[in-house]
């Protein structure tokens, strides 16, 4: 049915980049998504679940769980240490008692409940995503898709922030071990969400829905730093889900470099029989915003 409920866990380095909130509001907006829960990943990731807390409870939905993940990287240092728009948390309502790096096992046990039926919606390094795939290897075929904000795949080549910030994590999500394939794997990368952008100015105008109104709060701190518009990297991973038309896809296989200088660049060749990923390359930006502001409202 083209209307059915799907089905979301989403892995989330909420507190950095502001669109990781703008995501979460569309997620707990959307009337065809079924949210399994919120996880965090990289540094301060209890901070970050309070973020993610107070955007759901804001939303109604209190009852939607919410898990910290991993601090750190597999094998590198961290890049991102701290959750800088956690300062504008205040006086939200929300959850603050989060116990340390349960979010793997809460997805691998979610995951497992619901074999064949749920997204897994990943917008920042892939560390907990990482250790869920290689711990227990069946995981990944027992999604109904893998999607992954994450890559730069076509035109100029260089690292994208979510894949270099754990490469040896992100080599393992795409197929760089001994676990299963997911049935579908699809990325959005820089190729398409850079021209997702809106000006600052048009953001506050803009985000008058009551699910923006923490996040709201959490862009004054994104622009106070000179940023001028926010860039909607993650909503447009999340958006695709429910309308996967407003980008067009090529197929193909993506590798992921583990040496320097080019450590966590994402390589695509459309080219052989294998062709395990689907990408993103073309998006229609004026159709996504419209579909988002028609579902945050």
């Amino acid at each position: 049915m083209a209307r059915e409920k799907i089905k979301v866990l989403f892995d989330t380095d909420i507190g950095s980049d502001i669109d990781d909130a703008v995501a979460l509001a569309y997620l707990v907006s959307q009337q065809r998504c079924e949210l399994l829960g919120v996880t965090t990943v990289t540094g301060e990731p209890e901070k970050r679940a309070e973020m993610a807390s107070a955007i759901c409870r804001n939303a109604g939905k209190p009852e939607v769980p919410i898990h910290a993940g991993c601090p750190e990287a597999l094998l590198i240092e961290m890049r991102q240490k701290l959750s800088p728009q956690a300062a504008a948390l205040g006086s939200w309502d929300r959850r603050r008692d989060f116990p340390a790096n349960t979010a793997v096992e809460f997805l691998r046990q979610t995951i497992r409940a619901h074999p064949g039926e749920v997204t897994l919606l990943t917008v920042g390094p892939l560390t907990n995503a990482g250790l869920l795939f290689a711990t227990d290897p069946e995981i990944p075929g027992l999604l109904k898709q893998m999607v992954l904000m994450c890559g730069r795949f076509f035109g100029s080549m260089g690292g994208e922030w979510n894949a270099i910030g754990d490469p040896h994590a992100t080599a393992i999500v795409y197929g760089g071990g001994c676990q299963a394939r997911p049935p579908r794997h699809v990325s959005y990368g820089l190729d398409v969400t850079n021209r997702c952008r809106m000006p600052a100015d048009e953001c506050r105008k803009r985000f008058a829905a009551n699910a923006l109104a923490p996040v709201r709060d959490f862009a004054e701190v994104w622009f106070e730093h000179g940023r001028e518009q926010i860039t909607f990297h993650d909503p447009l991973a999340a958006a695709c889900i429910f309308q996967p038309d407003l980008c067009q896809y090529r197929q193909g296989k993506v590798t992921v470099s583990l040496a320097e200088p080019t450590m966590g660049w994402t390589v695509f060749s459309g080219r052989g029989d294998d062709k395990p990923h689907t990408v993103a390359a073309e998006v229609d930006p004026e159709r996504f915003f419209e579909h988002y502001f028609a579902v945050v409202k």
